[in-house]
């Protein structure tokens, strides 16, 4: 393996309850983005690991209307120098700011980058110069793990169980390769089968060994 496509929020960052509206959805303003325990070492480990590390994320939110695209950059920048500040390294960002329903026209379109399409991971693992079923894909959403299974990715759920989740029992193209409870985690899982995939590759064939 040799990249690892992460979602932004509830991934990277926390989600918010906005309680003008009721939702909990991505941060609107400054003060609400807040990175999740533990990120910047999870990065920093895949960084050590040896893989890119590309974000692919929805972000509807200035097809909506909740936001300007200054913030957005505003996130980004925050996002990058709180991970930096910890040693460790995003390589790319990709957002999709479509969404069918949009109130801005300009982004109302049903788009191919908009997860579960597969638009923003091909983008993203062509940057890295890898082949997506190179790459690890992290989210904690159904369209996160679509997505992943149509790119030919190895996907990481993570996150505490939701009442969408049950479609796992149902779906086998949502049905996550792994489970975590953070990045955190998640980067460990990868630690370990990388390790072990290198352990198995360096150990000699045993019928070779007994001739």
């Amino acid at each position: 393996m040799k990249a690892v496509l992460l979602d932004r929020d509830g991934v990277i960052n926390a989600l918010v309850y906005h309680q003008d509206s009721g939702v909990i959805d991505a941060p609107f303003t400054p003060s609400q983005f807040k990175l999740l325990p533990r990120v910047p070492k999870a990065i920093r480990l895949l960084n050590d690991l040896g893989l890119g590390i590309a974000v692919v994320s929805n972000q509807p939110g200035i097809a909506k209307g909740h936001l300007k695209p200054e913030m957005l950059k505003a996130f980004e920048r925050t996002m990058i120098s709180l991970i930096r500040a910890e040693g460790g390294r995003i390589d790319h960002v990709h957002y999709c700011l479509h969404h069918p329903q949009a109130k801005i026209s300009a982004f109302r379109k049903r788009c191919k980058c908009r997860k579960p399409e597969t638009g923003l991971l091909e983008r993203a693992a062509a940057e890295l110069r890898v082949s997506l079923n190179e790459c690890y894909m992290i989210g904690d959403g159904i369209p996160d793990m679509l997505a992943g299974a149509r790119a030919g990715c190895r996907t990481i759920f993570v996150g505490r169980w939701k009442c969408e989740i049950c479609q796992f029992t149902e779906d086998p193209d949502v049905r996550p390769a792994l489970v975590a409870k953070d990045l955190w985690e998640a980067a460990q899982l990868i630690r370990n089968e990388i390790v072990v995939g290198h352990q198995a590759a360096s150990e000699p064939n045993c019928d070779l060994a007994r001739a």
